[in-house]
């Protein structure tokens, strides 16, 4: 999860939310910051490739482990607004 806004060029990662293979229902984020009603936030689906642990998201914005998925060249996102 990061931060956005009117431009939809992701921020800074504020919250995870681990996945399994397949259809994901009612899921639930970790938050590592806070974040405040109105805020806009994108969510972005991010791979298991690299890092040091498994399970774990080391994702950095610009980092190659645990970097996003694309499909068709597309980026896996959709953008929320926090209440």
């Amino acid at each position: 999860m990061h931060r956005t806004d009117a431009e939809m060029k992701p921020g800074p990662v504020v919250g995870y939310a681990p996945l399994r293979m397949g259809d994901n229902v009612d899921v639930a984020a970790i938050l590592t910051e806070e974040v405040a009603p109105g805020e806009m936030l994108m969510l972005m689906v991010h791979s298991e490739a690299g890092g040091m642990m498994t399970g774990g998201f080391e994702y950095t914005l610009g980092s190659v482990e645990d970097g996003p998925i694309r499909m068709d060249g597309q980026l896996v996102i959709t953008v929320i607004t926090a209440q």
